[in-house]
């Protein structure tokens, strides 16, 4: 069954533990950088890229956000932090819908909960990226708080420091 699973692209093996294809994929672009930490920047990064795609579109302006976050959080120089986005890019257009929730699960359980904070923090920077946050970027990021174990009270908590960049709350003073 297993290796079923990886010839649909949907799981493999590396490391210390089970991964999926994305984020092997990513974490091979790591190089040096060490095996857990590379599984978890992968991750990470793959996330940002489920919100930027949450409207099959990932902007230069999104793509250029993930790549700070990505160079920021992972202490990447930016070629490394940019060629991580790029196969982000990529894995989202070849099989994220396929991944997604298994690499929030992934996420879920290697990361603390202070980092699945950062991360939330960080899909709404990604989605504010061109200073509104669409219906569908908010859903997205609504879903993987759920995903990441997150109550819709702390969900909200979270949202409400980007509350001027919700397109919905936008449209309502008329900008």
């Amino acid at each position: 069954m297993k290796r079923f699973l990886e010839l649909l692209g949907l799981r493999g093996t590396v490391g210390t533990g089970e991964q999926t294809v994305a984020v092997r994929h990513i974490a091979e672009a790591l190089g040096e950088v060490d095996p857990q930490r590379a599984e978890y920047l992968a991750a990470f990064a793959f996330l940002l890229g489920r919100v930027a795609n949450a409207d099959l579109d990932l902007s230069s302006t999104e793509l250029a956000k993930m790549e700070e976050i990505v160079k920021h959080y992972g202490d990447l120089p930016r070629e490394q932090a940019r060629l991580v986005v790029e196969i982000v890019r990529r894995e989202h257009e070849l099989r994220g819908g396929t991944q997604s929730f298994q690499v929030a699960r992934e996420f879920r359980r290697i990361a603390s909960r202070e980092e699945r904070e950062e991360l939330l923090h960080c899909l709404f920077a990604v989605g504010a990226a061109d200073d509104s946050i669409s219906g569908a970027e908010e859903r997205q990021v609504r879903q993987l708080a759920e995903e990441l174990g997150f109550s819709h009270r702390e969900f909200i908590e979270i949202r409400s420091h980007y509350h001027d960049k919700r397109s919905v709350i936008q449209g309502l003073d008329g900008s």
